[in-house]
């Protein structure tokens, strides 16, 4: 039987959780976050430390500071170095308010994925390099990837702050590394008709802005394996941010795909200059995040106006809720937006994302799908519509 292998990434559903900046040195310098998460040794001035970045709250066992640098607790720390001593870097650092001791882990153990000659094909774990390795870094994927094993005893100790996603099957033998020429061939083409066919659609929304480059990220949860925004300038100066990427057709299909079959778009009053360090390209990114991980949050997108909430690290307070997170609705529909669009394979959905303010967000989980739609049809009459913006009245008093 083959091995199993495991995303480990820090689980930002936990309510009033606490918030960590990236680490500084013995003199206060801030250290830059891919020092790491390089997948290799790191050589550091200590005592190092770790301030909190916007408020206190629950600690946990398993944190990501800063940008993707795992912090773990003294009973984590154990467990990695009984069982993967050979992979990983313990390094002492000091919670700001909080005594216990804790540890930065560094993964020094890297595994190259597999090769393609074209870089938008997806990435692949070559299991054949990973060897003993329990948990590692791999080209392709931003977290750490671990074992079956390394994930157990890590769950059987009660660590909090952990989540795991299983990396996908191998594919089939027609589309892997032993597929002809022709099939990839194809599945590179199929590829390519479906971003061009966006693209077109996206300028009849607004102006594509070009120069608004947000890096291209390889995930294995979106149907090509990668993540992919457009930023879209509307007269007005209002900015469309989209995914593009959800729909892409699954490679291994042979069957005409869409891939999840929609793709989220989130509008904001401003032109934003640098999109890439702005509050509602990272709402969208945990938004789309969410979907592509998850099915029946798919489902229920699809059937109607539906709510969920992300994690409100980095985002303006006036949305941010006492448990530290940000609500936001989908599906709002838009008097100067479609629902639909068509792509060579099928129609694909688009779905507006709104963001929502603590109160109103309060309202619609505790009246169900009612409030939902009530309040999705308020938007939709009013002039707020699908605009997300974090300084506007609430719309409460209207609707109580």
């Amino acid at each position: 039987m083959s091995k199993r292998y495991f995303e480990l990434t820090d689980d930002l559903h936990i309510p009033e959780r606490w918030d960590l900046d990236a680490p500084l040195d013995a003199r206060g310098q801030r250290l830059a976050e891919s020092l790491f998460t390089a997948g290799e040794p790191v050589t550091c001035e200590e005592p190092l430390s770790l301030p909190l970045r916007a408020y206190d709250g629950v600690a946990l066992d398993f944190t990501e500071a800063g940008v993707g640098i795992p912090v773990v607790s003294a009973r984590l720390a154990a467990v990695f170095a009984e069982r993967a001593s050979r992979d990983t870097q313990l390094l002492p650092v000091q919670v700001e308010a909080h005594p216990e001791p804790f540890f930065l882990l560094v993964c020094t153990r890297r595994v190259e994925r597999e090769e393609t000659r074209h870089r938008s094909g997806p990435p692949r774990l070559d299991v054949t390099r990973v060897g003993d390795a329990q948990v590692f870094r791999a080209r392709g994927w931003q977290t750490l990837l671990v074992t079956e094993e390394l994930k157990q005893a890590l769950e059987a100790v009660g660590g909090t702050g952990l989540r795991f996603w299983e990396l996908p099957a191998a594919p089939s033998p027609g589309t892997g590394a032993g597929a002809s020429a022709e099939t990839r061939r194809q599945a590179r083409e199929r590829h390519e008709q479906a971003r061009v066919a966006r693209v077109d659609f996206w300028r009849t929304l607004g102006v594509v802005d070009e120069q608004a480059r947000i890096p291209l990220v390889n995930h294995g949860a979106w149907p090509g394996s990668r993540q992919a925004w457009r930023v879209l300038r509307r007269a007005g100066g209002n900015t469309l941010l989209v995914t593009d990427g959800l729909s892409d057709p699954f490679p291994e299909s042979e069957a005409p795909s869409v891939g999840f079959g929609l793709e989220l778009l989130l509008e904001t009053d401003s032109e934003m200059k640098e999109v890439h360090k702005n509050w509602p390209l990272q709402l969208l990114q945990r938004v789309g995040d969410e979907l592509a991980r998850s099915e029946p949050v798919r489902e229920a997108v699809k059937a109607g106006p539906f709510c969920l909430d992300v994690s409100g690290k980095r985002m303006p307070t006036l949305l941010v809720t006492q448990e530290g997170r940000v609500g936001v609705l989908l599906g709002v529909e838009s008097g100067t937006l479609p629902g639909h669009f068509a792509l060579p394979e099928g129609d694909v959905r688009l779905v507006t994302v709104k963001a929502l303010l603590p109160a109103e967000f309060a309202y619609v989980m505790e009246r169900g799908a009612e409030g939902r739609e009530q309040l999705a049809r308020y938007f939709s009459h009013s002039g707020e519509e699908h605009l997300s913006r974090a300084r506007r009245k609430s719309v409460l008093p209207r609707l109580r």
